[in-house]
């Protein structure tokens, strides 16, 4: 085969496996503008010819909606800062310095991601209830808890990542900054912390993602509704005799926006490499 007939099915290939993952979120929307009988119809159709807005009203008309939609978003902003300043951080000292015990540490992040969420949610139960008699704002049914167990999980992926960024970054580039007169501090935050941009940006929407959907943790920890976050109002329109399957694919839609905006905000740090790092 020709150069161009191999980039062609190249393309197409990319093009299918775009369609089949795009495929559901189209779904979501799609059956959240149609009307309840289209949805419940036998033989459902890939698309309406009567919009609706009903089920977006009925998703933001959920009682305590707006509440949950702040709580998920004062959880995620902690996590994305928090973990992102201090992954940093750990992945400059686990490159940049030679200390005992780097290795271990390094197999330590990677056993920490092979375990499952499932097998640890209730040692983390037990341990958050214990640790909300020392510190009141981790315990139980507080905000700080779901910041605590979801920058847990989010540090291992976010360090092991960045670790790789901060190793790309040339010696020779922090050197000239120091004989140009830099301080330690300033070739950190000045120098490197840009340089690694594109790594913490793509660690930054890993922890997005897992602490604004999570649900596991939220139902655990979260007793009451004051404190609960977003994913809870889908339970709303889960009922015992028929599901609102409308209100629930636009409350998911919903949900989606948030995600779909962070990425957006950061796809041009993604995207960014270190080629402008050394120049002639």
């Amino acid at each position: 085969m020709t150069r161009a007939a191999w980039r062609a099915a190249a393309n197409l290939t990319g093009l299918a496996v775009a369609a089949v993952v795009v495929f559901p979120i189209y779904w979501m929307v799609l059956s959240a503008l149609k009307p309840s009988g289209e949805i419940q119809a036998a033989d459902p159709l890939p698309w309406t010819g009567h919009p609706t807005l009903d089920h977006f009203r009925s998703a933001l008309g959920v009682s305590g909606f707006a509440r949950y939609f702040a709580n998920s978003a004062i959880v995620a902003s902690v996590v994305v800062v928090a973990s992102a300043l201090i992954a940093f951080l750990a992945a400059v000292a686990l490159t940049r310095f030679q200390f005992r015990f780097r290795t271990v540490l390094l197999v330590m992040f990677l056993v920490a991601q092979m375990v499952p969420v499932e097998a640890l949610t209730i040692p983390l139960f037990f341990l958050i209830r214990d640790l909300g008699r020392v510190a009141p704002m981790a315990g139980l049914n507080t905000l700080g808890s779901l910041m605590l167990v979801h920058l847990a999980f989010s540090l291992p992926f976010a360090i092991w990542m960045l670790r790789g960024f901060v190793a790309a970054v040339p010696e020779s580039v922090l050197e000239a900054a120091r004989i140009d007169g830099a301080s330690q501090s300033g070739v950190l935050w000045r120098i490197l912390f840009p340089l690694a941009a594109p790594g913490i940006a793509a660690t930054s929407v890993f922890s997005f993602i897992t602490s604004w959907n999570d649900f596991v943790f939220a139902k655990t920890f979260i007793i009451g509704t004051e404190h609960q976050t977003l994913p809870a109002a889908l339970l709303v329109f889960f009922k015992p005799d028929e599901n609102d399957w409308g209100g629930i694919m636009a409350a998911s839609t919903l949900m989606t926006l948030p995600v779909l905006v962070f990425f957006v905000l950061v796809q041009r740090r993604l995207v960014a490499g270190l080629g402008g790092a050394v120049k002639d």
